[in-house]
């Protein structure tokens, strides 16, 4: 006997699909989620990548857009196991000679820190901070025609518009803030000269201020855990082991959202797509791909400067010159001899990560898309620069390439993380420019993963607007 049909069926089990799936099951409707992996989660997965009992994140590690969604916050995701732990300090950007500039919690004691550019940082993220409810729920969208709140939006775009170096430039006197601004907007994975890549500084310095920085105790494949318990409290299911190959597993669905970027939904239903928007989604740009790293260690890592003991995440890129140098070095095709390097210490504040007395690490450097060149002496070199005798505490390493990446989630094309680039012809008008990003010319079909806005990170948001779309299209 075969199944009995659903409403809608989630092509993805990653925090997009799993959203989507949720917001429709919320409307009343019925909604099945097919895997393809053994297990849910596409980026958001934990693992013993190294020795037993070091719990790593394999992808995603630290969720402040988790931790902002207005689609998290709209569940009680806590009743489901979640649990989101917030370091001391959010980021520390260290430096050969110079004390590391950090991010705390606090708006004002990050000022301080900052001396003699801490007017310049209130001044720039006070606006923000002060009316961050409005301003992430117009940015964690689709380009709005008529924002809800205008002037906030206005004053946030004049800034965020701007090169990073730019704004860096113009708002701070001293090399630690310029440099902090800089490491900021290069989670961006874009060269710092281009347009609108201080909005990525902005946001995540904004949230920082907010809500934090915070890591999910036991990893982050409990964010995941926690969703489809969400989901299957309200009748959903989730069906792993299932890749899609084409759309005849799909019969007898009214609405199929995919959370896939265009190169799988091409190679899934391209030809019930018109030739027009197939071409579009063929010119679809990916970005930039990481190398990373996961440690276990013997010891916690032993930082020359002791600010950074108390931060979840460290920037290691000395000045905004090194920056900016090593971004613009990956998007013309190579890497610096000094990669600007992404580090997360989750286990420092969640034992629960490794053994009594030991601890894991996480890092990665941006690289060109497909880079098969190995990295680890690269990003390990970086991380015995500011915390000399580091190899001697590494008990054992795991790295993940480029091609790693796409093997393990195939929505990683060249090992882009953020599911194409998002730059400003890719922000808000991704994958393609039509009024409504999450449908497709097929009125079945609709996108639900990062390749929509707003893009990549940990959210939902992407699935939470595919979901209402497909509501008023397909499932009214």
């Amino acid at each position: 006997m075969s199944p009995a049909p659903v409403d809608a069926v989630v092509v993805g089990a990653g925090p997009n699909g799993l959203a989507a799936a949720i917001t429709l099951a919320r409307a009343g409707r019925s909604v099945k989620v097919l895997e393809a992996a053994a297990t849910p989660g596409g980026g958001c997965r934990s693992a013993e990548l190294t020795l037993p009992g070091f719990v790593h994140d394999v992808c995603s590690a630290v969720h402040p857009m988790a931790a902002g969604s207005p689609f998290f916050k709209a569940l009680d995701l806590a009743a489901r196991g979640l649990e989101l732990v917030e370091p001391p300090a959010c980021l520390a950007h260290v430096f050969d000679d110079m004390p590391a500039a950090v991010v705390e919690r606090s708006l004002e004691m990050t000022a301080v820190g900052l001396e003699r550019d801490g007017g310049a940082w209130r001044s720039l993220l006070r606006p923000l901070v002060d009316h961050a409810d409005d301003l992430i729920a117009e940015i964690m969208g689709p380009l709005p025609l008529l924002p809800r709140h205008p002037f906030v939006l206005a004053r946030f775009g004049l800034e965020a518009i701007l090169p990073a170096t730019r704004l860096a430039g113009l708002r701070f006197r001293g090399p630690r803030a310029r440099a902090l601004f800089a490491g900021v907007a290069a989670h961006s994975i874009l060269s710092l000269d281009e347009v609108i890549t201080s909005a990525f500084a902005l946001v995540m310095t904004t949230l920082a201020h907010t809500v934090g920085w915070p890591v999910v105790r036991g990893g982050s494949g409990r964010l995941i855990a926690a969703l489809v318990a969400e989901l299957e409290a309200l009748g959903g299911t989730v069906e792993t082991g299932h890749p899609v190959q084409s759309t005849g597993e799909l019969a007898g669905a009214r609405a199929v959202l995919f959370d896939v970027t265009p190169r799988q939904l091409l190679a899934i239903c391209g030809d019930e797509l018109p030739p027009r928007y197939r071409g579009a989604l063929q010119r679809y740009r990916y970005g930039p791909g990481v190398f990373k790293l996961d440690w276990a260690l013997s010891a916690p890592i032993p930082w020359r400067d002791p600010a950074c003991g108390g931060a979840g995440t460290v920037h290691l890129g000395g000045t905004l010159d090194e920056v900016r140098a090593s971004e613009a070095a990956v998007h013309a095709g190579r890497v610096a001899e000094r990669p600007f390097v992404i580090l997360v210490q989750p286990s420092l504040f969640d034992p629960s990560r490794a053994p009594s007395g030991k601890h894991t690490a996480w890092a990665y450097c941006h690289v060109p898309p497909g880079f098969e060149q190995d990295m680890s002496d690269a990003i390990e070199a970086q991380v015995e620069r500011f915390a000399p005798g580091f190899r001697d505490v590494v008990l054992e390493r795991h790295a993940i390439s480029p091609r790693d990446l796409e093997t393990y989630n195939a929505n990683y094309v060249g090992g882009d993380i953020n599911g194409g680039r998002q730059d400003w012809r890719q922000l808000f008008t991704r994958p393609t420019v039509r009024p409504d990003p999450y449908s497709t010319p097929n009125p079945r079909f609709f996108i639900c993963s990062s390749a929509t806005p707003p893009g990549g990170a940990v959210h939902g948001m992407c699935g939470f607007h595919a979901a209402r779309s497909a509501l008023r299209k397909a499932l009214a």
